[in-house]
C-alpha cells in the first residue's frame, strides 16, 4: 500500500508543479487598453502561425500585480508578459517590452 500511496502523491505533486509552470509561461501581445484607476490592462495576444494572423483576435483583461507600474505603458505597445490565475481572475506578474517591437 505504501508504494501506491507514494506514486499517487508523486503524480499529484507533478500535476500541480506542471500546471503552475504553464500558468507562468511568457506570452507576447499588444496592449489595447489601460485602466490606471482600476489597475487593469487589456492585451491582445499575438497569434502564432500565418493562418488568420491579420484578423483581429480576442483580447484578455488582466489585473496588474503589485510592484508593476502602468505609467510607462501605452495602448499599442508590444509586450511580453507572464500571467497567473484562473479564468476570469488573471493577474499579470511580469511585463516587458517585446523584442519583436524593436525595429
Amino acid at each position: 500500500m505504501s508504494l501506491i500511496r507514494i506514486i499517487s502523491v508523486g503524480a499529484v505533486a507533478f500535476a500541480l508543479v506542471s500546471s503552475a509552470a504553464i500558468a507562468q509561461q511568457a506570452h507576447t501581445g499588444t496592449i489595447t487598453q489601460i485602466n490606471r484607476l482600476n489597475n487593469t490592462i487589456t492585451i491582445r495576444p499575438t497569434q502564432n502561425g500565418t493562418v488568420g494572423s491579420n484578423s483581429a483576435g480576442s483580447t484578455e483583461e488582466f489585473k496588474v500585480g503589485s510592484g508593476i507600474s502602468l505609467e510607462a505603458w501605452h495602448a499599442g505597445d508590444r509586450v511580453s508578459y507572464s500571467a497567473s490565475g484562473a479564468e476570469g481572475a488573471k493577474t499579470v506578474t511580469k511585463i516587458d517590452r517585446s523584442s519583436a517591437a524593436q525595429p
